[in-house]
């Protein structure tokens, strides 16, 4: 019997396959499996983010780069990744140079928890729960007052967002969270 999976439910199930494996199905050193976040919720993260010209965003975890191109080219911002996967760095600057954005996105080849991310205006995530508890040490200690973070799906534990919405896509609805730095304790 063949099986045949939508995105939606491949992005459900990679991770417990991982699991049932005796893994996360994260290779070492990354805080997230790479699922790339659909094109509508992508535009409804950067809406939500409140974007001004100018501004800098970071994507860590920025995967094939879809949401430095849809920030750079709707938003007039500077967009920067950080991205562990050598593949997806390249596969993201072949991308940024095929759209003429490279005045205006770029990614970084290392891991979020190394990266300067202390001139972001806004940062977008899309990690476990458990990854976002490991990058919420350097977020609270590298992001300035009223730097806007957005997560697709998992929230921050102890923190408490300023606005929760959904967004559908692959006719599964997915949640976004927005915070301002600093983070209300709950």
């Amino acid at each position: 019997m063949r099986m045949i999976l939508n995105t939606a439910a491949f992005t459900l199930i990679l991770p417990l396959i991982g699991l049932a494996q005796g893994n996360s199905g994260i290779k070492p050193n990354s805080l997230a499996p790479y699922v790339n976040s659909p094109a509508p919720v992508v535009d409804r993260m950067l809406e939500l983010a409140n974007l001004k010209p100018g501004e800098t965003l970071f994507d860590l975890g920025s995967g094939d780069g879809r949401v430095l191109i849809a920030a750079a080219s709707k938003f007039d911002v500077k967009a920067v990744g950080v991205e562990l996967s050598e593949r997806l760095v390249k596969r993201s600057q072949q991308r940024i140079l095929e759209e003429g954005l490279s005045n205006k996105a770029s990614v970084l080849h290392e891991n979020m928890l190394d990266a300067d991310i202390s001139s972001a205006d806004v940062v977008i995530l899309y990690l476990l729960r458990d990854a976002n508890d490991k990058i919420r040490p350097k977020l609270e200690a590298s992001l300035r007052p009223g730097t806007r973070v957005v997560c697709h799906d998992y929230e921050i534990r102890g923190w408490k967002p300023v606005r929760v919405e959904e967004a559908e896509a692959f006719k599964r609805k997915h949640k976004i969270y927005v915070y301002e730095m600093p983070p209300q304790k709950q």
